[in-house]
């Protein structure tokens, strides 16, 4: 989590703890997906798609 926090400074709570609920294969895609990433509405709508 702390490439989130240098790409977009402090991150909610509720965020962090969704990000805790990814596989490893998840987190690895998050990873490259974050370089894509413009705002924290992007990383958003991508935990939303991946957490259905």
């Amino acid at each position: 989590m702390p490439q989130l926090n240098r790409r977009f400074g402090d991150i909610y709570t509720s965020i962090i703890e969704r990000v805790r609920l990814l596989s490893t294969e998840q987190l690895e895609a998050l990873g490259e997906a974050l370089l894509d990433f413009s705002t924290i509405a992007d990383l958003e709508a991508w935990l939303n798609q991946e957490l259905q």
